[in-house]
């Protein structure tokens, strides 16, 4: 007996197929529109709290003294495992201490000046680097989307063999929708080589999590911090017996006087006011790609060495190198432009590939008005979301529920559209119109 299945159900299978690519270009886009927006990611710091303490530099002491001051006030809360220390660098000029219950600015002699208030750009961050879905899954999908950016950067190369020769060239509007297909191939070859680093470093940082746990389970008896440290160094033993805090002035001096050229970006205190306690300095090494290297100091601000990300194995260096390729977190401002213009034309790419591929779907017959009325709701609705965030920041303040705000947004612009939304004329696509 040969089991065929009904059109009504091929007709549902196919609109379900459809509902779920349209589902996986959506959250497409908004990774492309967030990243473009996050590329200027410290500018946006520094717009939501204008009035924080801003210096060139800070002395050690004057740290010191700071964290001895956030430390003081955590006494009666639960235990801070890691203390941070953002040093002043060019493109965020401020000294600000996070714990895991609080982040405070410092001003230049290390008393505590306000709290740090940058819940839009932290907001923005989640949006790009999870899409505010929980920890390891939400950089997962993240992480699948970058593979898939990289797959359809290749797949559309094959696929066009004259996209070379053809990359300046745009035919008049069409019917059809030559015109839209020509900025989408155009814009796809002039971002080509962006593209495959973003969509390559994307795919390593969101997948990164997942490959550790599975190396781990296989060849480190599950020992996540063991995979860790093969790039990133060892931390030290832990011993939870109390302890005078870690000599941060010490370590900092001595980075001044045997580094003069690393700029120190960050001091991580790990378990401090504990006899396993130990810092780690930050430095960014000029004209390298790599994040930073990390320079080890026990609690006396001792050196006991660097992690090896600057001069240590061509895979430690490799890993190391992924974060500023992606976020363009090199170069100063002139850099963070063109990665600006670069994403948006990414963005672009993703929402015309949609239109493009709704309007051959048309031609062929299969009319899908929700579908595109939906993806309407989608490239209109998210920078309007964003927009909405941003005005919540400054009229309610830092401690606006943006997530909820953002998606609810979202929610009802694809909700309205798809309502209002009518079936086209036959042979009408709807973006084509406004070219």
């Amino acid at each position: 007996m040969k089991l065929v299945p009904s059109s009504s159900t091929v007709k549902n299978a196919l609109g379900a197929h459809a509902a779920i690519g349209l589902l996986a270009g959506a959250l497409l886009y908004l990774v492309c529109l967030s990243g473009t927006v996050l590329v200027f990611y410290q500018e946006w710091q520094r717009a939501e709290q204008s009035d924080a303490p801003e210096m060139a530099q800070i002395s050690p002491d004057a740290v010191q003294r700071g964290v001895e001051a956030v430390m003081a006030s955590e006494r009666g809360k639960p235990a801070t495992t890691h203390l941070y220390i953002h040093l002043p660098v060019a493109k965020l000029p401020r000294t600000t201490i996070t714990t895991d219950s609080q982040a405070v600015h410092l001003d230049a002699a290390g008393n505590v000046a306000s709290p740090e208030e940058n819940g839009w750009s932290e907001f923005l961050y989640a949006l790009h680097y999870t899409l505010h879905l929980p920890g390891l899954y939400g950089m997962t999908v993240v992480g699948v989307l970058g593979m898939l950016m990289l797959a359809l950067s290749l797949s559309g190369l094959i696929a066009h063999p004259k996209i070379f020769r053809d990359a300046f060239r745009l035919r008049a509007r069409h019917r059809g929708g030559v015109g839209l297909s020509d900025w989408h191939n155009r814009l796809s070859v002039w971002t080509l080589p962006f593209g495959l680093a973003i969509g390559l470093t994307g795919a390593v940082i969101g997948l990164g999590s997942v490959t550790v746990y599975v190396v781990a389970d296989r060849y480190y008896g599950g020992d996540v911090a063991a995979v860790y440290a093969t790039v990133f160094g060892k931390e030290a033993k832990p011993d939870p017996a109390k302890a005078p805090l870690p000599d941060v002035a010490a370590a900092l001096r001595y980075m001044q006087a045997h580094y003069p050229q690393v700029a120190v970006t960050y001091a991580t205190l790990h378990d401090p006011g504990t006899a396993g306690q130990h810092v780690q300095i930050a430095g960014d090494h000029p004209r390298r790609l790599i994040f930073g290297e990390y320079y080890n100091f026990d609690a006396e601000g001792r050196f006991e060495g660097s992690a090896g990300l600057a001069d240590g194995a061509i895979g430690q260096q490799a890993a190391a190198s992924n974060y500023k390729l992606h976020f363009g977190n090199f170069g100063g401002l002139p850099v963070k432009i063109a990665y600006a213009l670069f994403g948006l034309a990414l963005t672009v790419v993703c929402a015309t590939g949609v239109y493009i591929w709704l309007g051959k779907r048309q031609r062929r017959g299969v009319s899908e008005p929700r579908l595109r009325a939906a993806w309407n709701g989608v490239i209109w609705g998210a920078p309007a979301a964003l927009l909405v965030t941003l005005a919540a920041r400054f009229a309610l303040g830092n401690a606006a529920p943006f997530t909820t705000i953002f998606w609810s947004f979202l929610a009802g612009a694809i909700l309205v559209s798809v309502v209002r939304g009518r079936p086209a004329p036959r042979g009408s696509h709807g973006p084509d119109r406004l070219r």
